[in-house]
């Protein structure tokens, strides 16, 4: 990647900004930067020279969108707006003054803009601007173009990391990146690669679970299917990292409270994915945390956002603020004065767009004038927005054809893709001696299903608007369809529609219908659904002082177990449950998360033995509240003393599923025994047998102990995984590699090195001991990697 060091091009765009600038133009008059041909340097710089300060600080501008204005302001009160990250707008002003800011190009960028028609509107609008700039349109994507009616919802962000597909994931997120831009939209606020470390947190299902490595590849595939290679051109989009840094680990588990952590956790837990994201897949956003790390609030935190992430790592591309945030510098967290000053102190930092509002422009203009804020700093935020509008090619072409985003949403590829990845996400977590599959299991029996997420939307997850029915398959209408075409009748009770919902009078009727069935299956979970928001149960900003099934569902199970009838609980949900006596009970467990669309379809065909379950757990799954911090990867003496009323060991470990085939792992074996240098690899082999009579695929797991360290090192690190397809009765061999980065700790001055001695490299199914086979290798001399790591 090509390295500038952010201050060297500060300074090249300051000696830019002040001398006078011939204006260049092609050969019939028209102005350098609207050629296509010219570089897109070339065309950066004409159009800079042609800017006030004015220009550039509108460019650092958001607003959301006119029509998500006008429903903000019928549903929340201005007293609302401080403490509301999902509905805004703008007291004192109308949609139709937003509309003529854009129209005098003092707008750089909208957010929440859900059709092809408002999108083509407001590019319109700024093209009657002076300069004719178009706007950069953002939403969050999340798993899909959720927001936008009629797109494909793949699993959540949680179910994909389930999945350890890297390759589906990636193939997925090209998907999506097709899909915005047919409706006009060229920037995801997506990946979420905060490393979970408190399950109580709401945005669990935004994240890729609570191993750095895992957490990096998933980020690394959504990045690299959005962006491609460099995000240039139509069917690409750019990425956005977020947030920077440690929200999943903020006190409480309560989203924006503060985070208390130390400089060496953020290096080797919660930082690496972001250093993979710039230096591996050159994401080019990144979004500041609403939380502060250590006193420091995230968007003015100059040592993450500039000394590291621009200077040491090399990131090239544009912060933007999370919701608000700017102005909380002062509203919140109480270490500025005021929303100027909050301003003054972000940017500084190294923030280049204010998501969202009025006001910043103002002030940002005026602290520049008065000294307080370099104007290279705006010519550097401007620049690199700029770079992304050309890069895309909206300068060429900032509409969209309405009726393309009817051909290109929820195509065939498409929804086999999100089929896919539901089918691979979904963890098998018990079978009571083998009880599913169920298509032998006597044919021409009744199969009663209830539950509060058993027949609607909910399996869509957060960051969804309603779909089109047609377009979604609910748990009932999977096994309907499914069940129906292996013998079984299927009998479905709505015993409320939400956990909160579920009153005695429903539970005792669901019992009687219980009571003349084979077999009950129980939908039991949370809900983070965003247009349910007073029944939502988890997700963005509803945070849980629970690990527990929220409502009346536990009475609800307590009925249906005390019929003496085998029980299926499925759970759907972002976020962990646990329920030990629940699942204790159960015949079968089937977590199936937040898996999209499809999750009817995919559920019911594990059920019933047309997919092998093949998911594995990306985080652990603890026995209660009371266990938090439960981790895989903690340190040796987190479990050295015992709790008084609780067991140590966790409900389900990381990296945990089952399969309807069994699968025994081999020992290891290494290429060599001795790691000797930088650019030395060793590659760890495994054979994987079905024994079963089923196929099915195994997810080969590596993990890493530095055996004797500087400091503390964890207990294992997962460092390597391969997913593979094994035949009934087959064997096949895995081959994993491992590199110095594999390796390698940051030492006392925080460089990263592989320290001289031995490691235990352990192979399996799962993180827990019991399924992990081990073997030693050694490094004879110390290793120093690129500083800039």
């Amino acid at each position: 990647m090509k390295r500038i060091s952010y201050i060297l091009l500060i300074s090249l765009v300051s000696t830019f900004s002040c001398k006078e600038t011939k204006h260049s133009q092609t050969e019939d008059g028209n102005p350098t930067y609207q050629n296509a041909e010219a570089s897109v340097d070339d065309r950066i710089e004409d159009l800079m020279s042609r800017m006030t300060l004015e220009d550039k600080v509108h460019q650092m501008c958001q607003y959301v969108g006119l029509e998500h204005m006008k429903h903000a302001e019928n549903n929340i009160t201005a007293a609302d707006l401080d403490k509301n990250d999902a509905l805004g707008f703008y007291p004192g002003m109308l949609s139709k003054d937003v509309g003529i800011l854009a129209k005098e190009g003092k707008i750089g960028s909208f957010l929440h803009v859900v059709t092809p028609e408002e999108a083509n509107e407001l590019q319109k609008l700024a093209q009657e601007s002076p300069l004719k700039i178009p706007l950069l349109i953002g939403i969050d994507a999340i798993h899909g173009n959720g927001l936008v009616s009629g797109s494909t919802i793949y699993p959540s962000p949680i179910s994909q990391a389930a999945t350890f597909a890297d390759d589906l994931i990636k193939e997925g997120s090209r998907q999506t990146a097709l899909e915005m831009r047919a409706n006009g939209m060229h920037w995801s606020f997506t990946p979420n690669i905060d490393v979970l470390r408190d399950p109580r947190w709401g945005r669990t299902g935004e994240t890729y679970g609570e191993d750095p490595y895992l957490v990096g590849n998933m980020g690394i595939a959504t990045i690299n299917g959005l962006q491609s290679s460099n995000f240039s051109g139509e069917n690409n989009v750019i990425a956005c990292a977020k947030h920077l840094i440690a929200g999943s680990s903020s006190i409480n588990g309560l989203n924006a409270s503060p985070t208390d952590v130390s400089k060496r956790t953020l290096f080797e837990i919660f930082l690496p994915p972001y250093r993979r994201a710039v230096q591996e897949a050159n994401v080019y956003s990144i979004m500041a945390a609403h939380n502060e790390v250590a006193g420091m609030p995230g968007h003015m935190d100059k040592f993450m956002m500039n000394d590291l992430m621009r200077d040491r790592w090399g990131f090239e591309g544009f912060y933007v603020s999370d919701w608000n945030d700017v102005s909380r510098i002062a509203l919140w967290h109480h270490v500025a004065t005021d929303f100027k000053q909050s301003i003054e102190f972000s940017v500084n930092a190294g923030m280049d767009m204010n998501m969202h509002g009025p006001v910043f422009d103002k002030h940002l203009i005026e602290l520049v004038n008065e000294g307080k804020v370099d104007e290279a700093r705006v010519d550097y935020a401007c620049r690199k927005i700029l770079e992304a509008k050309f890069r895309l090619g909206l300068f060429e072409n900032p509409y969209v054809e309405i009726e393309k985003s009817k051909e290109v949403n929820f195509t065939e590829a498409h929804q086999k893709n999100a089929l896919e990845q539901a089918r691979r996400a979904i963890v098998l977590q018990k079978n009571k001696k083998g009880f599913l599959p169920l298509a032998e299991k006597g044919k021409g029996k009744t199969i009663f299903i209830t539950g509060p997420n058993a027949n609607n939307q909910t399996t869509l997850g957060d960051w969804v608007s309603p779909q089109p029915e047609e377009n979604i398959i609910t748990m009932v209408e999977g096994m309907k369809s499914i069940g129906e075409e292996n013998g079984y009748r299927i009998n479905y009770f709505d015993s409320g529609d939400r956990s909160k919902e579920i009153t005695k009078a429903n539970i005792d009727r669901a019992a009687y219908h219980a009571s003349h069935s084979d077999i009950i299956v129980l939908v039991l979970g949370e809900n983070s659904f965003r247009h349910d928001w007073k029944r939502k149960t988890t997700g963005e900003n509803i945070d849980r002082a629970t690990l527990k099934l929220s409502g009346n569902q536990m009475k609800l199970a307590d009925k249906m177990f005390e019929l003496n009838k085998p029980v299926i609980i499925v759970y759907v949900s972002g976020s962990p449950i646990a329920e030990p006596w629940l699942e204790q009970r159960a015949a079968a467990v089937v977590n199936t998360w937040e898996s999209g669309a499809f999750a009817g379809q995919a559920t019911a065909e594990i059920l019933f033995g047309e997919v092998n379950p093949s998911g594995k757990l990306p985080l652990t799954v603890p026995r209660s509240v009371g266990q938090l911090q439960m981790v895989y990867n903690h340190k040796p003496t987190a479990y050295i003393h015992k709790y008084n009323t609780e067991k140590k060991v966790p409900l389900h470990p990381f990296g945990f599923g089952l399969s309807y085939s069994k699968f025994e792992l081999s020992a290891p074996k290494v290429s060599k025994a001795d790691f000797a240098g930088i650019n030395d690899s060793i590659e760890v082999t495994v054979d994987v047998s079905n024994k079963g009579t089923m196929d099915g695929e195994e997810v080969v797991q590596l993990y890493i102990r530095d055996d004797v360290s500087s400091f503390t090192r964890p207990v294992k690190e997962l460092k390597g995984y391969k997913r593979i397809a094994v035949k009934a009765g087959e064997t096949k061999s895995v081959t994993i590699p491992i590199s110095a980065e594999s390796l390698a700790m940051y030492d006392k001055d925080f460089n990263f090195v592989v320290e001289p001695g031995t490691f235990t490299i352990m192979t399996g199914n799962s993180s827990a001991d019991k399924d992990l086979k081990e073997i030693k290798i050694s490094v004879k001399e110390r290793i120093t990697l690129d500083k800039n790591i």
